[in-house]
């Protein structure tokens, strides 16, 4: 499926969202039985590494960095089980615990993490999870990271339904004073026990998905960066590497991988981000369309798309940036929160 064709599914499945309809389809009917039992079929080794225990990684990271009277920059993670970090055995090695180690280290401020996401969560269970996080007598955080999607591609919930809660979701957060960034579905084709012709149609399936989240994310004022590619050629070049033991989610080394692609949007949502915002053209940064950004960004590892001109020739506009990686440092053991 070319960008264009991709972005005018992605328009119509976030109008739907927005508008209350309910029909939009990721992939043609007939095949989609097959994609799920395929994929239902992966699911069924999920365990045989981690056993289903999320390792708890909650508490305050970069302590080296205190400053007498001025409190941690609060980050909170929601969504499912790449969020919470399933398949790893270790508090440092999930993708908040080195969110927040990368993060203390860039604004040089201790962080608090707290990680509300739920193993095997959909995109409507983000309503509890976001309920959970405001009913907090503590502050609203100051940034959320969302990951969600996987699990709705493979329950079959209609994508307008899905990026419904998700674009609500991320209205509450806002509202409440928080910075958002999803990483958007995960591309869903590279998971070993799936075998082709199927794994082309979960791919196109995850990336049709992963389009249309951006939009609706973008339109509530948060910010998106792309995990599809990302966990497309590289973790499908390294299974053993960039895969856990139970061949479904990612290792240690993976989920490192992804924080990676995402530090650099949390940063930069925070002020926090030493980079030139100015789009370079080098890097085929730009504005464009926010449904042509949604498109571009599912193909490509790490491409944020951010809210940009309100309004334009072909309705709302984005900035889509390629930002540069950076090493994100090894977590330490966090300082349990009271």
């Amino acid at each position: 499926m070319t960008s264009m064709s991709r972005a005018r599914v992605a328009r119509r499945i976030a109008a739907g969202a927005a508008y209350g309809g309910g029909g939009a389809g990721l992939v043609g009917a007939a095949v989609v039985g097959l994609v799920l039992a395929e994929l239902r079929l992966a699911r069924r080794h999920v365990g045989n590494g981690g056993g289903g225990r999320v390792p708890a990684a909650d508490g305050v990271y970069g302590h080296a960095y205190d400053i007498p009277g001025e409190p941690p920059l609060r980050l909170t993670l929601l969504g499912d089980s790449t969020a919470a970090g399933q398949g790893v055995h270790r508090a440092g090695q999930t993708p908040g615990a080195l969110l927040a180690s990368g993060l203390a280290a860039v604004a040089e401020r201790p962080v608090e993490l707290r990680n509300v996401a739920s193993p095997g969560a959909r995109s409507d269970d983000l309503d509890r999870q976001v309920a959970l996080v405001l009913s907090s007598p503590t502050p609203a955080p100051d940034i959320c990271v969302i990951m969600i999607g996987a699990n709705d591609v493979t329950h079959r919930m209609p994508p307008t339904r899905s990026v419904r809660h998700l674009a609500a979701a991320v209205r509450r957060l806002r509202t409440a004073g928080a910075e958002v960034v999803v990483g958007t579905c995960p591309d869903l084709g590279t998971i070993e026990p799936v075998q082709q012709p199927l794994r082309w149609l979960a791919r196109r399936a995850s990336r049709q998905l992963a389009a249309a989240q951006t939009i609706g994310v973008v339109e509530q004022g948060g910010r998106t960066v792309s995990l599809g590619d990302l966990l497309g050629p590289e973790f499908e070049a390294n299974p053993r590497e960039l895969f856990g033991p139970d061949n479904y989610h990612p290792s240690a080394e993976g989920y490192a991988t992804a924080a990676m692609a995402v530090l650099p949007t949390v940063c930069a949502a925070l002020g926090l981000w030493p980079e030139e915002e100015r789009p370079d053209v080098s890097r085929r940064e730009g504005f464009l369309p926010v449904a042509r950004a949604a498109a571009e960004a599912a193909s490509e590892a790490g491409t944020e798309v951010t809210a940009a001109m309100p309004t334009g020739p072909r309705g709302p506009w984005a900035l889509l940036k390629r930002r540069r990686r950076r090493r994100v440092p090894e977590a330490e053991p966090a300082t349990p929160s009271l």
